[in-house]
């Protein structure tokens, strides 16, 4: 009897499609992903809002123009007698800070911090994306070959039922050895109708995460090239590049302008203010009247109720706070990193542990199999060898994966799971093109990009 499957199977359907030539490989996932995915795209317009802080910090250096106008009618009696006078005005009012006690200088920093900050929220809300639309590739990879190795011990397991019936009837088994056959027959065909779902399942998370169905994938364990080689180098990678350690580090800055920002309120403030009008029938002896006024203002906070005093001691609260951030970010990410690693390493070893054991398992089988047929062997013998066979094979397939996984939880745990790192084949979004566009303007509604 032979056996269906070989010891090598187990890894070619991990690494290998059924059609190399026109499969998807998993950096075309990625860059899908990158260029489709729902929460990266409101992840950026989320920035493309928080950049508009800057031009509204910068409306504090310029001026606020006022135009009004009036209508009316007047009425007086005087000794019995009535009279009416219809008239009008139109101002035109200017006002120019000169001074607000450095607020505007400190809020446009802090504005800047934060949207310094986002940009690596939205960093790092790609590598998310990108991390879940790796492991959502590589599960339907496995689930996938999952299905084919439950199939093929289906079809084991039906041929033992048919050879044990066989020997059955000659006289050479019993009832129970096909008894036996089937009851492993029918747990193998529950085995595939999980494994079925699971695919199914896995197939929906990657068409809601890259966007597309998956359809002949082929895996791509590349990322082995940018994984750090060593545990120190991981950790000092992450130093510099992982996106939470940077954003921890603008939000500690826009804590400390905003503090300078309110303290500002306890300082004087200096104003130019221009009106011109004109009036229609002012008075009954005047038809028409032009004015015109310049005025320099100088307002000096003696006393504020102590309210803007509390909110200064408040934001120095919040700037010791989002220091300790940045002390808890670091070290978060230092564990997430060391225990990426140990993930990684952990199914490097499984990987070479499961070849050998289903190397071995497969020729236990097979020995198994040859002492049956000159009766040393029971039927149950087999099966159980074939169960212990199909574990193994199924261990194989799953540290597959979690290798390939854990390198993209390595890369991404030291800040380096990008489009750039990645060198994916798509347009690279930049956040700065929308800040340019936006930081100067004076008016207008429209959005750069015409909405």
């Amino acid at each position: 009897m032979r056996i269906p499957m070989k010891t090598a199977l187990a890894t070619l359907l991990m690494l290998s499609a059924v059609n190399a030539v026109s499969a998807e490989t998993i950096k075309e996932a990625l860059a899908l992903a990158y260029s489709n995915n729902p929460s990266l795209n409101a992840a950026r317009a989320q920035l493309r809002g928080v950049d508009e802080r800057v031009p509204q910090a910068l409306a504090g250096w310029r001026p606020t123009v006022t135009a009004s106008g009036q209508v009316g009618s007047n009425y007086a009696n005087s000794d019995g007698r009535d009279s009416y006078r219809n008239n009008a005005s139109i101002s035109l009012s200017i006002s120019q800070a000169v001074f607000r006690g450095f607020r505007t200088v400190n809020s446009t920093r802090q504005a800047e911090a934060i949207i310094r900050a986002q940009r690596e929220s939205l960093a790092s809300t790609e590598q998310d994306v990108l991390l879940a639309a790796a492991q959502a590739y590589v599960d339907v990879i496995r689930d996938t070959a999952l299905v084919s190795l439950q199939r093929s011990d289906l079809q084991f397991l039906s041929e033992q039922v048919r050879a044990a019936k066989d020997r059955f009837e000659v006289g050479e088994g019993t009832r129970t050895d096909v008894s036996q056959a089937d009851a492993r027959r029918a747990e193998a065909q529950a085995n595939l109708n999980t494994s079925l779902a699971n695919l199914n399942t896995s197939r929906a998370i990657y068409r809601q995460i890259v966007g597309t169905e998956a359809k002949n994938l082929s895996a791509d364990t590349t990322i082995s090239l940018v994984v750090p080689k060593s545990i120190d180098e991981a950790l000092r990678v992450s130093e510099d590049t992982q996106p939470l350690i940077r954003q921890a580090q603008h939000l500690v800055d826009a804590a400390i302008f905003n503090a300078k920002a309110i303290e500002g309120e306890l300082l004087p403030t200096v104003s130019v203010d221009g009106t011109v009008s004109r009036t229609w029938k002012p008075s009954s002896n005047i038809d028409e009247q032009d004015s015109a006024s310049i005025v320099g203002r100088v307002s000096i906070p003696l006393y504020q109720a102590g309210a803007v005093s509390s909110r200064v001691r408040q934001a120095k609260e919040e700037l010791g706070q989002t220091r300790l951030q940045l002390d808890v970010t670091r070290d978060q990410v230092r564990a997430n990193v060391i225990s990426a690693w140990g993930v990684y390493q952990a199914a490097e070893a499984s990987i070479s542990a499961a070849r050998s054991a289903v190397e071995a398992q497969q020729l236990a089988l097979e020995g198994v199999i040859e002492e049956q047929r000159v009766g040393q062997r029971t039927t149950l013998d087999v099966l159980d060898a074939q169960r212990e066979l199909v574990n193994q094979r199924v261990n194989l397939v799953t540290a597959q994966r979690n290798r390939i996984v854990g390198g993209y939880q390595l890369v991404s745990a030291i800040g380096k799971l990008d489009a750039d790192t990645l060198n994916l084949r798509v347009a690279r979004y930049q956040p700065t093109e929308h800040y340019k566009a936006v930081r100067d303007k004076w008016y207008g509604l429209r959005t750069p990009d015409g909405r």
